[in-house]
């Protein structure tokens, strides 16, 4: 028999379909079956199993990852979930949905600040329900308001800070109120003192932010939710609601909502509703959500029913009744209880959900990537991008 030399053999391209030379694992190999295709195990030990990687094969460290392959379909994941943005095809777990897990780690242990500012006439029930929103003594009146203050003679801004935890995450929450707005009766420019509070926020940040030497962690006293309270005239937005909010449309998310709604009938709260939304559009006055921030259509088909039931009409109650057996939060009238939290009452649980629930977080990206980035870039355009220097040759302030 004639000794013949074998033909080059010549890699072939790399193409995203199982590995070559799978077969049965020997059976003292210690990894189980890598459940590639036809439901084998590869022959070669997991350090050389090769893993397509955009264009390239490359040598990966599957180990037990493997077997999870295997799991899924029947060994056919590779072509479904396991398929990256690129088109690319992973043939094991690589661990990159663990990032959710990391972050959730990380926000446990540092928590995060919500700032929320009420505005709106005296009476109109905003501590109360701030109070109920958070089921906590969260508003000022757990900070030694009473009733017997005299009204100022112009609005004056409280902030008040708790520290709330529920399920080990701890969150900052900041509630301004505004005291004294639209209480005179001359209420000309009653807005300003608001609109310097909440550019002062923006300020401050801005300030850390262009440091030098900057904090790990800036604090954030930013407002991000501006909750307007709107009397139940059931007639229409005054002169002053349509003022204040289209000045302030552009530099907070403003939410409106109808205080004291059980004193309405339904077809009352419905006229009422169509009215306010009417007079939103015809005064250009944006509200949150914004339209043009929907990113898909999910958020804008969520985004639109928020819309739709904007703004909402809520009842807020801290006190405790007997209910058909059951223990809830309302206000007692002659007729009956009157349920904070049951949606054919009032809207309290669609607010809630909404602020809280679905949106908070949206709330603050908001404020982050549109309405302070606005601000800053006015500010920089302002000095040039600069920092102002002092008639002494010295730097006044940091920006």
């Amino acid at each position: 028999m004639s000794d013949q030399v074998p033909p080059e053999v010549r890699p072939k391209p790399a193409v995203p379909t199982k590995p070559p030379n799978v077969g049965a694992p020997s059976p003292s190999s210690p990894f189980p079956p890598q459940g590639f295709g036809g439901g084998g195990a590869s022959s070669l030990p997991p350090s050389a199993i090769p893993v397509a990687i955009g264009s390239h094969v490359a040598s990966h460290t599957v180990g037990h990852v493997g077997g999870l392959a295997a799991a899924h379909n029947g060994g056919q994941a590779h072509a479904g979930s396991n398929r990256s943005a690129g088109g690319s095809i992973l043939m094991g777990y690589i661990g990159i949905d663990t990032i959710i897990e990391q972050m959730r780690k990380k926000t446990m242990k540092t928590g995060f600040d919500f700032n929320i500012m009420v505005v709106g006439n005296s009476g109109l029930g905003k501590s109360t329900l701030v109070n109920t929103l958070f089921k906590s003594q969260v508003s000022r009146r757990s900070a030694g308001w009473s009733r017997d203050e005299k009204i100022p003679k112009t609005v004056e801004i409280k902030a008040v800070s708790h520290v709330l935890e529920e399920g080990g995450v701890k969150m900052k929450l900041t509630l301004v109120d505004t005291p004294g707005f639209g209480d005179l009766i001359n209420n000309n420019n009653c807005w300003e003192p608001i609109c310097k509070y909440i550019n002062e926020q923006y300020e401050k940040f801005l300030k850390e932010e262009v440091n030098i030497t900057r904090k790990k962690r800036i604090p954030d006293t930013r407002v991000h939710c501006c909750i307007y309270f709107i009397s139940p005239t059931g007639h229409s937005l005054r002169l002053l609601d349509i003022e204040f909010m289209k000045r302030l449309s552009h530099s907070v998310n403003i939410i409106p909502v109808i205080a004291k709604s059980d004193t309405m009938t339904i077809e009352e709260r419905l006229e009422f509703k169509q009215r306010v939304r009417k007079d939103l559009e015809t005064a250009g006055i944006e509200f949150y959500p914004q339209k043009e921030f929907d990113e898909d259509m999910e958020d804008k088909s969520d985004n639109d029913k928020i819309r739709e039931a904007i703004p909402f009409a809520v009842v807020g109650s801290d006190k405790e009744y007997q209910v058909n057996g059951k223990c809830v939060l309302g206000r007692r009238t002659a007729w009956g209880v009157v349920e904070v939290e049951n949606p054919n009452h009032c809207e309290f649980s669609l607010l809630r959900d909404f602020l809280i629930r679905s949106h908070l977080q949206d709330l603050k990206e908001v404020t982050h990537n549109i309405h302070y980035e606005t601000y800053r870039a006015k500010r920089l355009n302002e000095n040039g991008g600069l920092h102002p220097i002092s008639s002494h040759g010295t730097q006044e302030s940091n920006l």
